[in-house]
C-alpha cells in the first residue's frame, strides 16, 4: 500500500537515487533517462501539448515539457513531491491524490493529449493497472496517447529472469509491466524495451 509520509522522506533524495542506478545500469532504474527522453520525445511532437502525468515525483519529465510549452496537469501521492515539482513549474496544475483510488475531481473534467506515468504505476497490482488503463482512456483528446515508462519486461520469463538476477535487491512489493499479458485486454498496445528492466507502453485514444 502507498504511504505518503514515506514518499515524502524520499522526495529529497529521490533524483540523487534514480541518478545512480541509471548511471550504473541497475536494477531499477537502469534505462531510466533513455525512457523518459523517449517518452519526452514523442510528446514534443505535438506543439503546445497538454499532458497529464500520473505519479509526477519532482517533476523530472514533466518539468522538461512544462519549459518548452505544454500544459501541465498532474497527480501525486506526496505532498513535498508536490511541493518540489511547484517549485520548478509555478503554473502547472498539481494536485495530491492516492491514484490506486482513481483521478482526483479537478483532473475529471478536461482531456488531454497525452498521459504519461513513469515510475508510478507499478504500485498498482496488474487487476488495478488495467482498470485506470481504461478509466484514463476515455480522458484522452482525439488521437491522444497513454505513455507508460516503468520497470516492465515483454514477457513474464523476462522478467522472471530480471528477478532471478536482482537478487535481494529485488522489490516484491512494487508490480511490474508484463506488455505480453496487457496485451491481452488491449491488443493496440505498443511496448519498446529500453534496458533489461525498463521500457515504454503506449496506448492509443
Amino acid at each position: 500500500m502507498l504511504d505518503n509520509k514515506g514518499f515524502d522522506l524520499w522526495a529529497d533524495g529521490y533524483d540523487r537515487t534514480v541518478g545512480v542506478s541509471d548511471e550504473e545500469n541497475t536494477y531499477p532504474f537502469a534505462g531510466y533517462k533513455e525512457v523518459l527522453g523517449s517518452i519526452y520525445k514523442t510528446i514534443l511532437k505535438k506543439p503546445n501539448a497538454v499532458v497529464l502525468d500520473i505519479g509526477f515525483g519532482t517533476g523530472t519529465l514533466t518539468t522538461k515539457l512544462y519549459e518548452n510549452g505544454c500544459t501541465i496537469y498532474g497527480q501525486d501521492f506526496s505532498a513535498r513531491m508536490i511541493e518540489l515539482a511547484t517549485e520548478k513549474m509555478p503554473r502547472a496544475h498539481l494536485y495530491q491524490g492516492d491514484f490506486a483510488r482513481g483521478l482526483v475531481e479537478p483532473l475529471m473534467g478536461r482531456r488531454y493529449d497525452f498521459i504519461v506515468a513513469t515510475y508510478s504505476l507499478h504500485h498498482l497490482t496488474d487487476e488495478q493497472k488495467i482498470s485506470f488503463l481504461r478509466v484514463l482512456r476515455d480522458y484522452l483528446n482525439p488521437g491522444g496517447q497513454i505513455l507508460i515508462g516503468d520497470v516492465a519486461f515483454e514477457t513474464r520469463a523476462e522478467l522472471e529472469q530480471c528477478q532471478k538476477d536482482a537478487g535481494d535487491e529485488w522489490d516484491d512489493e512494487e508490480i511490474y509491466f508484463v506488455a505480453d499479458e496487457l496485451k491481452e485486454e488491449f491488443p493496440a498496445l505498443a511496448f519498446k524495451q529500453v534496458s533489461y528492466c525498463a521500457g515504454v507502453l503506449s496506448l492509443a485514444e
